[in-house]
């Protein structure tokens, strides 16, 4: 209780802080690091609603040091295939689970919010096709492979905090967030994001979770003309993610189409493409965020693989000095993963530095 205690006392002064530092003139816009201060605040005071209503075995097995292992254990692999830890939903009360999706909708922006719990309906559709018998796998003896918004898990690496880093790791079957928060900032690389089936109905309406994600960059792909689609194919196959899970630190060569020497209209086209990644956090960490991509555009590459019309099972990716984003198809184009790193900021390695 000494922790929660000081945790609280820490989001009072935070709050205390960003009040006294309000423009004094009535009607003046608060400045961007205000706006980030109030959001922080917001989202270490539900983080602190979520371990309020925990009992003690339930905080212990939800919070973790910093600098533990715990910060890099994250797959798209579901339940019974890799072995999770932290609070798991299905095991949660109603009113702990209403916390912690409070949490989730405060840390993200409006479509990141909806995006993540399209994919994790997806898992329940995956789920009730394996009840029919359209999804099995367990392998290795065991039975059939849990899927479900019920095996999503959240973890707090680090105590929530509105000045010192820790991260908010929520993820399942085709989702992995870690989002790092470093005082007034914060980054959401390394993050996967993934669906399947990646088309499906629900009351009546088709839903994509990664819709467009595909149809931007199919788009951007039909803009370019016959030589810079050449530029930005590879030539050679890639039909899984590179830098996906396991790969922490790990670089690549940056190929294919430069985004220099695209129009300013298609140079828009790949910022609108990197939003729906970057765009996930909550919009006060998003704008900088998505300014820091634009002013690296010049040294910004687009790469592809696969046919070129739409509806095609084809990976690329966009990859700068601080981003990499990639889109990968598996082996078809109801099953998606994706991921996305800054190569200076995973686990906001640039927060410690400053």
């Amino acid at each position: 209780m000494r922790v929660a205690a000081g945790i609280g006392l820490v989001v009072f002064a935070v709050f205390v802080a960003v009040a006294a530092s309000l423009p004094a003139q009535r009607g003046a816009a608060p400045s961007a690091s205000l706006a980030s201060a109030d959001v922080t605040t917001r989202i270490v005071t539900a983080a602190q609603r979520v371990l309020s209503t925990l009992d003690e075995a339930g905080r212990a097995r939800i919070q973790f040091p910093f600098g533990s292992e715990q910060k890099a254990r994250w797959s798209n692999l579901p339940s019974g295939a890799f072995k999770r830890e932290g609070v798991r939903l299905g095991d949660l009360t109603p009113a702990q689970r209403t916390a912690v999706m409070s949490l989730l909708e405060t840390a993200f922006s409006a479509t990141g919010y909806r995006k993540v719990t399209e994919i994790m309906r997806a898992d329940d559709v995956l789920r009730d096709n394996a009840g029919r018998g359209g999804q099995r796998g367990g392998g290795r003896g065991r039975g059939p492979i849990p899927f479900g918004s019920d095996e999503y898990f959240l973890a707090f690496v680090g105590a929530p905090s509105a000045t010192t880093p820790w991260i908010l790791q929520f993820g399942g079957h085709h989702l992995a967030i870690n989002m790092t928060f470093g005082g007034t900032r914060a980054t959401l690389a390394p993050t996967l994001t993934g669906a399947q089936p990646a088309t499906y109905t629900i009351e009546g309406r088709t839903v994509r979770p990664l819709g467009q994600e595909n149809d931007r960059a199919f788009a951007l792909m039909a803009s370019l003309s016959a030589d810079q689609q050449k530029q930005a194919t590879l030539n050679f196959a890639v039909s899984d993610l590179v830098l996906g899970p396991g790969q922490d630190g790990r670089t690549i060569q940056p190929e294919g189409l430069r985004a220099s020497s695209l129009s300013s209209a298609q140079q828009t086209m790949v910022l609108e493409i990197a939003r729906e990644w970057a765009g996930i956090a909550n919009d006060a960490y998003a704008g900088p965020r998505m300014e820091e991509i634009r002013a690296n555009l010049p040294q910004t590459y687009f790469a592809w693989s696969g046919p070129t019309t739409p509806g095609s099972v084809a990976y690329f990716r966009i990859q700068g000095p601080t981003l990499v984003i990639e889109y990968a198809p598996q082996r078809d184009v109801d099953h998606i993963h994706t991921i996305y790193r800054d190569p200076t900021n995973d686990y906001g390695a640039a927060f410690a530095r400053k």
